[in-house]
């Protein structure tokens, strides 16, 4: 699993005196043990969870690092956008532009989605194609673009 690959990895890191890998992928077990005691009951998450965990924690930096830069913090933004880096080596490939738009016109070519009003089921059937490879906004975008 997973989260047993970034505890290894943690385990290395450690090891190594690699302080940057060290102290983001203890924030990342941290966050995916919080996640697992979330809610009603406690649960063990699978690879797909740990990925949402990975997604948040991205999302997460990348909103601090833009804002360190506009605050003028330039070498707090860098340490987020290495965090980044290190967050992405336990994510699947994210798919290029080209890649999302010929999966966007197959679902497209698939379904007779025309106006707005089928934006949602659009939305759903292009998601469920792209499975968390690609930015909610940017697939938004591109369909919202192909309908009239």
């Amino acid at each position: 699993m997973l989260i047993e690959q970034i505890r290894a990895d943690l385990t290395t890191a450690t090891k190594a005196k690699d302080t940057l890998r060290q102290r983001t992928l203890r924030s990342v077990i941290a966050a995916v043990q919080e996640a697992q005691v979330a809610g009603e009951s406690a649960t063990t998450l699978d690879d797909d969870g740990v990925q949402g965990v990975l997604k948040s924690q991205v999302k997460r930096r990348l909103d601090a690092a833009e804002a360190f830069d506009s605050g003028g913090a330039t070498d707090r933004a860098a340490e987020e956008r290495a965090e980044i880096q290190v967050l992405e080596e336990y994510l699947p490939a994210a798919l290029s532009a080209e890649e999302l738009d010929a999966i966007v016109s197959g679902v497209f070519a698939a379904n007779a989605f025309a106006s707005k009003a089928d934006m949602g089921a659009a939305m759903k059937a292009v998601n469920a194609e792209v499975a968390g490879r690609a930015d909610g906004r940017a697939v938004a975008d591109l369909v919202k673009s192909r309908l009239a």
